[in-house]
């Protein structure tokens, strides 16, 4: 087919309209696509205004109630041990016996000397009351009753002195009878019969411990206290109780301790060293699952916080610095990054304090498919009240 140089023109016309049709009929560019895309789906939660308790988690430490160290009061031969290490006492058990012959020897020997104390005594006191009369009528001298009147006295005396002696023999004898001065629990024994042992020596015989009811030293920082009193002062907190304040115990396992304590007593002075308080707790310990020494974290509920805001783990993220970010959804259903505050944690939720209101909105499910000024779609909203 041969095309004349006339007809050019026209043919070239022709095919660039064909060309310019072809590029009509394509679809939209990946950026009209892209805007047609619909908006994304996510699940939010209505907070809510609620009052929620105090906990505080301390670190603290086992302490027995009473502690007694049993020393010797007398020195000699540890004749028998009357107890097994590591078992339960009785105050006023006897633990040792020390060999009592020479205390007894020395018992005996006062009791001769006071015997004959007391025969003087007698001797000495007719004596003087014979010359007492006979002074009178000038049998004796003067003198003579003066002399016997003081040897009376003297015998008084020497009886006295008999009297002190029996009673010190008497104790040192009964000191040969190791006993428990308090009731608990005997650890392990650092003499054993034949063992030669001294007076109110360094080395403590056995050492008793009781507990049941048992300690816990609780740590709180100066700063903490401070915070809590002004919170307690503002009205920011309101106390839970008058009286004492419950005290629970997680255990280095994580269990919980079954028992429920009661704090005691706060420290009236701050450590220079920690600048920490110390707070004292009373548990019971009937089965001795608490030993003293063990490391022990404490949740004890100081108060109530007011008008704070419960938001699960989930709808909580962190920016680049640390702080606590929520995405909260408008009226228009467009996304706000919310700084808010949140200093503590209670069971799966964030208790914040600043940042939200009541009423709210805050995405809970879809965190990753949004981004500050988007519009979403609001579905599957959960109830106001799951934040309890």
């Amino acid at each position: 087919m041969q095309i004349h140089l006339r007809s050019m023109p026209a043919v070239l016309a022709m095919a660039a309209s064909i060309l310019l049709l072809a590029a009509c009929g394509k679809g939209p560019g990946p950026q009209a696509a892209a805007g047609a895309q619909p908006a994304p789906q996510v699940a939010v939660l209505t907070v809510k205004s609620e009052a929620v308790p105090l906990v505080l988690e301390l670190p603290g430490r086992t302490t027995p109630s009473l502690i007694a160290e049993v020393r010797p009061q007398v020195g000699g031969i540890v004749k028998q041990r009357l107890f097994s290490e590591g078992s339960e006492v009785k105050a006023g058990e006897l633990l040792y016996q020390i060999d009592p012959a020479s205390y007894q020897a020395t018992y005996d020997s006062a009791a001769a000397g006071l015997a004959r104390a007391e025969a003087n005594l007698f001797a000495a006191r007719l004596k003087a009351e014979r010359f007492a009369g006979l002074v009178q009528i000038e049998a004796v001298s003067k003198q003579a009753n003066d002399e016997a009147q003081a040897a009376y006295k003297l015998a008084e005396a020497e009886v006295a002195s008999a009297r002190a002696a029996l009673a010190k023999a008497k104790v040192d004898l009964g000191f040969t009878r190791v006993s428990a001065p308090i009731a608990g629990r005997a650890g392990r024994s650092t003499v054993t019969p034949g063992a030669l042992v001294t007076a109110n020596q360094e080395q403590a015989l056995v050492t008793i411990q009781q507990l049941d009811p048992i300690y816990v030293d609780l740590t709180q920082s100066s700063a903490e206290l401070l915070k809590l009193r002004r919170d307690l002062q503002t009205g920011r907190l309101a106390r839970s109780a008058a009286d004492s304040l419950p005290v629970r115990l997680l255990l280095e396992d994580g269990s919980e301790y079954a028992a429920v304590g009661k704090l005691a007593f706060s420290e009236v002075a701050v450590d220079q060293a920690t600048g920490s308080v110390t707070l004292r707790a009373v548990f019971p310990n009937p089965e001795g699952v608490l030993l003293p020494g063990m490391y022990v974290r404490a949740r004890l509920e100081q108060g109530v916080s007011q008008d704070v805001v419960l938001v699960p783990h989930a709808a909580l993220t962190r920016d680049a610095r640390g702080h606590a970010v929520v995405m909260v959804v408008d009226d228009q259903n467009k996304v706000e990054a919310r700084t808010v505050k949140a200093e503590r944690s209670l069971g799966d939720k964030w208790v914040v304090s600043e940042g939200l209101a009541a009423g709210e909105r805050i995405i809970v499910e879809g965190l990753q498919r949004v981004r500050p000024g988007v519009q979403v779609q609001v579905a599957g909203a959960p109830a106001a009240g799951a934040a309890n």
